[in-house]
Order: C-alpha cells, then sequence, then structure tokens
C-alpha cells in the first residue's frame, strides 16, 4: 500500500483551494502544511491532505504533469462519490465520468471521474465489498 503521493501543481493557492473543497465530502481535510527549508537541500515546500490521522495526499508548486497520476480517493459510500463529484464541479473541475456502477470494472464500482484544475485524473470510488455491512 501507499503511504503517500505528491501532485506537482502550477498554482498552490489555486489547488489547495480546489482540494479543500472537493475532498471534503470525503472526510479528507488540508491538514499540515510542511516548509521545505526544514529538509534537505532542494526539499519544497507541502501543503498535506488526509484523514483519521493520516496524511498522505501532499501538493507541491512546479511544472504538473497531468498524464502521469492517476489519483483514485476511497468513498465510503455512494452519497460521497455524487457530494465529491458536485464539490469538484462546483470548484472549476472538468467532468470524466457523471457517478455511476463501473461495470467494466465491477457492478459494485460506483465512482465519479473528474479533472483537477492542471488536468490530473481524480476518482472517487466506493467499492461496496471493501466497507464492512452495519
Amino acid at each position: 500500500m501507499l503511504d503517500h503521493i505528491f501532485l506537482t501543481v502550477s498554482d498552490i493557492g489555486r489547488s489547495v483551494a480546489f482540494y479543500e473543497k472537493a475532498l471534503a465530502p470525503l472526510g479528507i481535510e488540508h491538514a499540515i502544511d510542511y516548509d521545505g527549508k526544514d529538509g534537505p537541500p532542494g526539499h519544497p515546500d507541502l501543503k498535506g491532505f488526509g484523514r483519521d490521522n493520516r496524511v498522505s495526499f501532499w501538493l507541491r508548486e512546479g511544472s504538473p504533469q497531468p498524464q502521469a497520476v492517476h489519483v483514485g480517493f476511497v468513498a465510503h459510500s455512494e452519497a460521497e462519490v455524487q457530494n465529491f463529484f458536485n464539490a469538484a464541479m462546483e470548484e472549476g473541475a472538468r467532468d470524466n465520468g457523471a457517478p455511476g456502477a463501473r461495470l467494466h470494472y465491477d457492478p459494485r464500482y460506483y465512482a465519479a471521474n473528474v479533472f483537477d484544475p492542471d488536468g490530473y485524473s481524480l476518482e472517487a470510488v466506493y467499492k461496496s465489498w471493501q466497507h464492512p455491512q452495519t
């Protein structure tokens, strides 16, 4: 499993604002900022996002490479998927697949896909078999 990922964005302020709104329905929040001068020489400044006391999604400013990365975020329900999609679209995302079942994967794979302001492919996905039934 992955511990963290850095996404390079062209405008850190714009991207932080976008992700704060788009990820809120998934319970993911802007949790911490890391000052690059505190790391080894050349370490970038970072903006960290996470949930449940775990920060795993980081933004850094630079030259985006959107064709190189697709990020899938865990949703805990179909409603969270829908709310992610709506929030992202309200913040200027481009539609890359409205919320619904992704039958080509599995009938229980429910997702929504958008492109962020830099063109990165983002997905919120709810896989019912990965969540305990209560």
